[in-house]
């Protein structure tokens, strides 16, 4: 080992090179993507699926997600440098450069989106190609003109499950939809408590967020109520139209109670500390009900009950 870094002409990554790769792609972000490609994938085959299977097209779009938060970053560069929750990064601090994020980002990008088109489908590869688009060009340019970045925003964030379904399925199919639009609502009041614990970094940045507006008291708060109102029934749809059971309809039920139940006390009560807790409800919330998902057939065959 010690000959290898003699005779390398680059220096060796130092932990901080590594730590700002990891900012850049946004890791803890991108598990979580990669996860919810994943379950996708795995609904995608039905009852018996091979949940290995699904890994691969769901490390393909990890890396295009993760050259997706590289060129946020380079379009926000000037923004970030602006806020104290960023003004640390990678780029605005100019421990990379401009230029190698470009280079990394566009590489990531390429070949996450070649593979998936080569290994499994066009379909797939097209919605991902414009994932990236939609999230790294127009919703990141959108968050300084209208407070519509966030409807906006909530599309590309919804895709990885529907984009690992169409991957294995070659079509979108109910259970691609569902996860979609059940990702879609559940990060309005996600959103909602991120956005008013850092509205004056927005507004310091002219960014255009609801709770950075003149007189937005309350809007994180009822918008949060609205969506986690809205969820419960979209949570519950495919349970009513028989494509999951009974131990999946009780969960979602459940967690979206629970869910709701966060944002109500978040909008009797705007503060940090239940801001916060919305904020954690909503990080339990998505990963339990996807799990919920891949367990119901399982569950159910075990007690001799089959969902359509």
């Amino acid at each position: 080992m010690k000959f290898l870094r003699e005779a390398t002409a680059e220096p060796m990554p130092t932990p901080s090179a590594v730590a700002d790769w990891v900012t850049l792609t946004k890791l803890r972000i991108g598990i979580f993507v990669f996860f919810a490609a994943w379950v996708g994938g795995v609904l995608a085959m039905g009852p018996g699926a091979n949940w290995s299977a699904a890994i691969e097209p769901a490390f393909y779009i990890l890396l295009v997600g993760a050259g997706s938060s590289i060129f946020n970053q380079v379009v926000e560069r000037e923004t970030d440098g602006l806020m104290d929750r960023t003004r640390d990064r990678p780029l605005p601090t100019g421990r990379v450069s401009t230029k190698d994020a470009i280079i990394v980002g566009a590489a990531l990008g390429a070949v996450g989106t070649l593979l998936l088109a080569i290994r499994y489908n066009a379909l797939a590869a097209l919605l991902l190609l414009g994932t990236l688009v939609a999230y790294s060009l127009v919703y990141t340019l959108l968050k300084r003109q209208s407070t519509l970045n966030t409807m906006v925003g909530a599309i590309p964030g919804a895709m990885p499950p529907l984009l690992g379904y169409v991957a294995i399925a070659g079509n979108t199919g109910p259970w691609g939809w569902h996860l979609f639009l059940l990702m879609f609502v559940w990060q309005f009041p996600h959103f909602m408590a991120i956005a008013w614990l850092f509205r004056a970094d927005y507004a310091k940045a002219g960014m255009r967020m609801l709770t950075s507006l003149p007189n937005s008291d309350g809007l994180a708060g009822s918008q949060a109520v609205l969506y986690g109102l809205v969820l419960i029934p979209v949570s519950l749809y495919p349970g009513l139209r028989g494509e999951a059971g009974i131990f999946y309809l009780m969960v979602a039920l459940g967690l979206g109670l629970m869910y709701l139940a966060f944002s109500l006390r978040f909008a009797l009560k705007e503060d940090r500390p239940r801001a916060r807790a919305l904020l954690f409800a909503s990080l339990i919330y998505l990963p339990l009900v996807f799990l919920a998902a891949l367990a119901d057939p399982i569950i159910m065959s075990t007690v001799g009950i089959v969902s359509r």
